[in-house]
């Protein structure tokens, strides 16, 4: 079955693009099929893959407004086994476009509902890489996931916000979306040198329990520098303190993928 997993926190500068290109990418290479969706006005995970986020003609903006359909929308990396549907900077006035249509929530769950048994039958994930606010793209987002993977920046203040997006995702699973679980929280960014990371560590353990992924993302400058050549860190470095991370992320997250479908 394909998996849609929306990598959400409503807080910028987490790690959320990093963690989507980074994990793809990794799984990818381990053999797996995978399929990029950013929903980001910014851009920043299509540019990661080196593609142009100016694409006036197959982006996910025109699927959204239904000029282009799923399979026009949908192009290739240079990474095998790995496509993307871009980003346009028009996305960020799609809230206001749709003002007046009750249904808008749910009109990338139609679109992706609507090919799971054709188009998307070749991919064992679509990693959704939502805005770093509570807008609507990121409502849509979360009504068309069957799953949420969560970065969580080992700082004071991740833990007050994480709050805040659980009862998001309380209110969405009763209104809108009922099967939606998360998946895993990812501590990014973490300092071995800070005492504080550690604390964050421990707090969001005992919080989420067994939600908390084993694998730690540790800060790690070839991760910041690897978008800037329009490439995964997995492929930039593949040996640095960042790739090794997401290589070990994609393991344990194939892991838990094999011990569902055992179930």
């Amino acid at each position: 079955m394909t998996n849609i997993i929306s990598v959400i926190n409503q807080k910028g500068g987490v790690g959320k693009t990093t963690t989507v290109i980074n994990l793809a990418a990794s799984l990818s290479i381990m053999g797996q099929n995978n399929l990029v969706i950013d929903l980001d006005p910014q851009g920043n995970a299509t540019t990661g893959f080196g593609k142009n986020n100016n694409d006036e003609d197959n982006n996910v903006y025109n699927l959204l407004i239904k000029k282009i359909n799923l399979k026009e929308a949908i192009q290739k990396t240079k990474i095998n086994n790995l496509e993307i549907i871009g980003s346009h900077v028009n996305l960020s006035g799609l809230e206001v476009e749709t003002a007046n249509d009750a249904k808008r929530a749910f009109v990338l769950k139609e679109i992706l509902l609507g090919e799971k048994k054709n188009t998307l039958q070749k991919y064992d994930n679509i990693f959704i890489d939502c805005p770093p606010s509570l807008s609507l793209l990121t409502i849509m987002s979360l009504v068309a996931s069957d799953e949420l993977l969560v970065p969580l920046q080992t700082e004071f203040f991740a833990l007050e916000g994480i709050t805040q997006l659980v009862k998001t995702i309380d209110r969405i699973k009763e209104n809108l979306n009922p099967s939606l679980a998360i998946r895993g929280i990812l501590l990014t960014m973490f300092d071995k040198r800070n005492k504080l990371s550690s604390e964050v560590d421990r707090e969001a353990r005992n919080y989420f329990k067994e939600k908390v992924y084993q694998t730690v993302i540790q800060r790690n400058v070839r991760l910041s520098e690897a978008p800037s050549h329009g490439m995964p860190c997995v492929i930039y470095d593949k040996n640095c303190v960042g790739s090794k991370s997401y290589f070990k992320l994609a393991e344990e997250f194939s892991k838990k993928n094999n011990v569902e479908s055992a179930a």
